[in-house]
């Protein structure tokens, strides 16, 4: 990741897809990043967020080759 490359949201989804997802991203050298808000605001002692709803991000370069993990993964 270039550090002037932009960080861009890819997908938000239930835990079980982006686990899916990131592994499929980390495998093919992309490092996803994975925000969990509802986790987050439970560590942080209060309640927030939806349960289902987590982002996963990547690197603007890495988006094009990213969108086109998440279509194979989507369309099996």
């Amino acid at each position: 990741m270039d550090k002037q490359d932009k960080i861009v949201k890819l997908f938000t989804g239930e835990d079980i897809m982006i686990s899916r997802l990131k592994q499929e991203l980390e495998t093919a050298g992309i490092n996803p990043l994975v925000q969990d808000g509802f986790k987050q605001g439970i560590a942080a002692g209060f309640g927030g967020g939806v349960p289902s709803a987590i982002d996963i991000f990547v690197s603007e370069s890495d988006f094009p080759k990213a969108q086109e993990i998440l279509k194979a993964i989507t369309e099996e």
